[in-house]
């Protein structure tokens, strides 16, 4: 790849990095995890940098190489367990407590307690796909591809996401109101 264009992507590929941590700390529910994951996902985008198609969606493969290395993590994780202190862990949460990236605070913020809540109990693959259509804005054909499943199943996906997060929600705003229903994205 030529130095101009390598430069151009690795441009490119990097403004997606708030993004890309937000999904992954969605994924792992770990800041140090979603920082491996976030880090791995770019050592693999560069590596194979070449095979990247210009003109095609970057965000998406981007996407699709986290998606695919969480995965990967997981199985990995899965098949060796590995035994953790909590106390250790319940320390080094409450001393890095305050360091926040952007991401983080401007979700924090804008997502309140309640809908972060029922966000967090929904079945992984609910909220994976509810997470990828209406915070990181990607088409139904951009999550299917990210992945690896049929739209009509990234469709239901997001149709029983909502509805399972609108259900939770009702009765719970401050006002005794319902909330809105969830609006019905157009399929992009």
């Amino acid at each position: 790849m030529p130095a101009g264009v390598e430069d151009t992507f690795e441009r490119d590929a990097l403004s997606y990095i708030d993004s890309l941590y937000g999904t992954a700390l969605r994924l792992t529910r770990r800041e140090a995890d979603a920082e491996d994951l976030v880090q791995d996902t770019y050592l693999k985008a560069f590596r194979s940098a070449a095979q990247f198609e210009r003109g095609t969606n970057l965000k998406a493969w981007l996407f699709t190489i986290l998606h695919n290395t969480f995965r990967n993590m997981r199985r990995h994780d899965w098949r060796n367990p590995v035994e953790v202190d909590s106390q250790a862990v319940e320390e080094a949460a409450g001393a890095a407590a305050h360091d926040r990236t952007p991401e983080q605070i401007l979700t924090r913020a804008t997502l309140d307690a309640d809908l972060r809540a029922a966000l967090d109990e929904l079945p992984e693959a609910f909220r994976q796909a509810v997470w990828l259509r209406d915070v990181e804005e990607l088409t139904y054909a951009e999550i299917a591809g990210v992945l690896a499943i049929p739209i009509g199943t990234v469709m239901s996906r997001i149709s029983r996401g909502r509805r399972t997060l609108y259900e939770r929600l009702a009765g719970k705003k401050a006002d005794g109101s319902k909330p809105e229903r969830p609006d019905v994205v157009s399929r992009r």
